[in-house]
């Protein structure tokens, strides 16, 4: 799979999970949006970064960020991130800050095209 074909896999993940989630998410107080990546571990250190870079933009500029956790396993890199709601992180999948940038800095470092959940909470 090509650079760009994983970028744009992650796009359309990231656009079907907002709106296959805006239904079930609506009277949720509290969700999560998971993303799951394949990433070689040579590359990790490379991924590490941009969770890093992002993390206080994340946030302190997007609305309804509460926590963004980095959660490494051997067969995969998850980023968990916590919203006031499933609309909000609905919205963060459709934002500049996620598209334009932590999209594009980590598409290189995927092996397949990452998984994208949002869980809503009670």
């Amino acid at each position: 799979m090509s650079h760009k074909q994983r970028i744009s896999s992650f796009a359309k993940l990231a656009v079907l999970t907002a709106g296959v989630m805006a239904m079930s998410g609506a009277y949720a107080q509290k969700a999560y949006l998971e993303i799951t990546m394949k990433v070689d571990p040579k590359d990790r250190p490379a991924a590490a970064a941009v969770y890093n870079k992002y993390k206080s933009p994340f946030l302190t500029q997007v609305a309804g960020a509460q926590s963004k956790e980095l959660l490494i396993r051997d067969e995969d890199v998850q980023v968990l991130h916590g919203f006031s709601s499933a609309s909000q992180a609905q919205a963060y999948l459709k934002s500049e800050l996620f598209n334009k940038d932590v999209v594009i800095q980590l598409g290189p470092l995927l092996k397949a095209a990452p998984e994208v959940r949002i869980y809503s909470a009670n």
